[in-house]
């Protein structure tokens, strides 16, 4: 097929799709078709940032917990069941959240009763999926991998109706899977947890700069080997570590305590670790002040600070789990019916309620609006004609 006619097929109808130039294999699989290393280890990212990095866990944490904790607009009471509800003893939302900002994608299951209908929404795990590729190069199933076992998830079912929902972040160089904040932040946390290394090292090493033992002799003669053997293990059994911090050491002669001064790169590690620090909290959206990190001067208080994570990233960020969760159930739940609509109730988050006071006050002091578009301005039904609010 030709450029010219791939193109029109993508304005014949919904159902044509313009086919892509090659197949695609999953950076996020065990071990790439062309038996080349993955771009990006997430196994090993996830591992160092989230059970390792402190900054990195608290900003992932900061970010799904808040989405999982924020209030949600009433909808239809199945739908509500279905978001609120745990997957594998965690919170739906506060997984999926941490899914996407740590690897780029989330996989929900759409798990269904005896009718059809969905009766679980479960969370896959991100680096056990891969995506399985037509001939066309779109996706036509997803392998779910577990140790040697492989379970192929089809797109649709015999009716249409979905079996998995895949929500991705924004990637510009793979069609398939979703860039995480977790990939930008890599180097950052590897900085960070180097610079931990190295202060915890200088710690065991009494927190303070090694010396060297200098041998000065009116002689040429040098120690021997069995001399040079024992004096380095006296010195590491007897002068090293904590517990001996502070203890005098007895020199035989000719051997003299020369203390090694701080280099300029030393005294900087603490520099170099609070901007590794700082670019973690950036790459994950977080504002470096709610993290606790000293010296940021970029929010006037801690208050604006908090308004910042809602606005920048947590609602972004919530808008698009939510919607990503609505398409993939509209099958039984259709955008136009009563109470099919997820969002975050903006009036009940308590971080907001400046702007929404503001955004009243403003409306309300507004002469020139009818009663009616104040309601639709500040998203409140009209009432009913008995008095009541209508649904």
């Amino acid at each position: 097929m030709s450029f010219l006619q791939s193109l029109a097929a993508a304005f014949k109808g919904a159902d044509a799709r313009v086919p892509l130039a090659r197949t695609f294999a999953s950076p996020w699989s065990f071990a790439d078709v062309t038996g080349a290393r993955a771009p990006f280890d997430s196994t090993r990212s996830v591992r160092s940032a989230y059970l390792q990095n402190p900054v990195a866990q608290r900003a992932v944490r900061l970010v799904a917990e808040g989405i999982a904790g924020a209030p949600l607009i009433p909808a239809d009471p199945r739908l509500e069941a279905l978001v609120a509800a745990t997957s594998a003893g965690q919170a739906l939302l506060e997984t999926l959240a941490s899914h996407l900002v740590l690897h780029g994608n989330a996989y929900v299951q759409i798990m269904k009763d005896a009718a059809g209908r969905p009766a679980e929404l479960f969370a896959l795990r991100p680096e056990r999926m891969s995506v399985i590729a037509g001939s066309d190069g779109w996706p036509s199933a997803f392998a779910y991998k577990v140790g040697e076992q492989t379970l192929r998830i089809p797109l649709e079912d015999e009716d249409a109706s979905p079996h998995l929902i895949h929500i991705k972040a924004f990637s510009p160089a793979d069609d398939h899977y979703g860039a995480g904040c977790l990939a930008a932040a890599d180097e950052a946390v590897a900085l960070h947890n180097a610079a931990s290394a190295w202060n915890r090292a200088l710690l065991d090493n009494a927190a303070r700069p090694s010396g060297a033992l200098v041998y000065d002799t009116p002689d040429a003669a040098g120690l021997t080997a069995d001399q040079f053997d024992r004096l380095k293990e006296e010195l590491a059994r007897a002068f090293s570590g904590q517990v001996n911090a502070g203890r005098p050491m007895l020199l035989e002669g000719g051997l003299k305590w020369q203390s090694l001064s701080m280099s300029p790169a030393d005294m900087d590690f603490a520099t170099l670790k609070a901007a590794a620090a700082r670019d973690i909290a950036l790459a994950f959206g977080v504002p470096p002040m709610l993290l606790g990190l000293p010296g940021d001067a970029t929010y006037a208080n801690y208050r604006e600070a908090n308004r910042a994570l809602w606005r920048l990233t947590l609602l972004p960020l919530s808008a698009k789990l939510l919607g990503a969760l609505s398409e993939g159930l509209a099958t039984w739940f259709p955008p136009d019916s009563p109470g099919a609509k997820l969002a975050i109730d903006l009036d009940r988050v308590p971080a907001l309620s400046e702007d929404r006071e503001r955004l009243w006050s403003q409306v309300t002091a507004a002469d020139f609006l009818s009663p009616a578009e104040k309601r639709a301005m500040l998203g409140v039904a009209a009432p009913s004609n008995d008095g009541e609010v209508a649904a």
